[in-house]
């Protein structure tokens, strides 16, 4: 029963991803968890998850058992379990010589053991004749599906692939009547200040709205950059940036007319899935850098349930929405 709910999951992820991509590029999100290596061509990385998807639903819901096709699907999960431990690898090499820090678990490790254990099943029921209700593995894989961007939140949100970079981009949060930061918006330009202080990029670009009073977010943001060792001329300034969209919609064309080859986000670990979703659709490659947080945030769990929803918000739609506050 594991075994197929975690197949129906995983097969129904890649071909949502296809799909969406073919009708407009950019979507594919499938290189989140597993990643081909640069020198296959993108028509046979496609294709090869397209088969192993189409396998993967169709194990999951089969009642009766055709030998062959049982061994098919399990060389098919178990070929995307090995590119899967391959991306392990990678990430605890970058680990290890301090290019990334943060979780130290890669999402691709827990995908090589689901798809192994999909594998194992599969080339055991070639011989086996089992029954399991269909309604059940059908709630089981829309349960993990739904539940994705929790996992995101926890493995990618919370690993810091900070390195230098022409610029870094935060995202704004609450300011009080009187200008002061919240905590997460504190949280959020501290850690920048600190990657331009080190020397890790070159300018600012703070995004925000309206504050609760006058000052707006991004101005707050400056502030207090201007006091922690930020020149001003290396700060700029999206008083726009009402959600996450809009930060970054007013930044991509920010990011063009520099020319710039890399630039950093700074959010929460729970939002950074979305912005490099966002950034993504957008056709600008991010590195993400979760805040550094002063203390625990009371709306933590508020903001995590909130992120899932507003996750697949923006993943089912060709451009994301416009009024969902960051």
């Amino acid at each position: 029963m594991t075994a197929r709910i975690l197949a129906l999951f995983i097969g129904l992820f890649i071909a949502i991803n296809l799909l969406g991509n073919a009708f407009w590029p950019g979507f594919d999100a499938n290189a989140w968890w597993i990643h081909f290596a640069s020198w296959v061509p993108a028509w046979l990385a496609r294709s090869s998850l397209a088969i192993c998807a189409t396998a993967l639903v169709v194990f999951a819901f089969r009642l009766r058992r055709r030998g062959e096709r049982s061994k098919f699907t399990a060389c098919a999960a178990a070929g995307l379990a090995i590119v899967a431990l391959i991306n392990s690898i990678n990430f605890y090499e970058l680990l290890i010589a301090g290019r990334i820090t943060g979780f130290p678990v890669p999402l691709s490790i827990v995908v090589c053991g689901a798809l192994t254990l999909i594998a194992r099943t599969a080339w055991l029921e070639a011989r086996a004749d089992e029954h399991a209700p269909r309604w059940q593995i059908a709630a089981g894989g829309i349960v993990l599906l739904a539940m994705l961007p929790l996992a995101l939140m926890l493995f990618f949100g919370n690993t810091d692939y900070r390195r230098p970079a022409d610029a870094v981009v935060v995202f704004g949060a609450r300011t009080y009547k009187d200008g002061r930061l919240s905590d997460a918006l504190q949280d959020r330009i501290r850690t920048a200040s600190e990657l331009y202080r080190t020397g890790l990029a070159k300018r600012l670009v703070l995004s925000g709205g309206q504050g609760d009073g006058s000052v707006t977010e991004a101005e707050a943001m400056r502030h207090y950059a201007l006091s922690h060792g930020v020149r001003g001329e290396d700060i700029f300034i999206d008083n726009q940036g009402v959600n996450t969209e809009a930060t970054v919609r007013n930044t991509v064309p920010l990011f063009a007319q520099w020319h710039a080859k890399r630039v950093l986000a700074v959010s929460h670990f729970y939002h950074l899935p979305r912005v490099k979703l966002a950034y993504q659709r957008a056709g600008v490659e991010v590195c993400t850098v979760p805040a550094h947080q002063g203390r625990f945030l009371g709306q933590m769990p508020y903001n995590m349930a909130r992120e899932v929803a507003a996750f697949w918000d923006y993943f089912l739609k060709e451009k994301p929405v416009t009024n969902q506050r960051a």
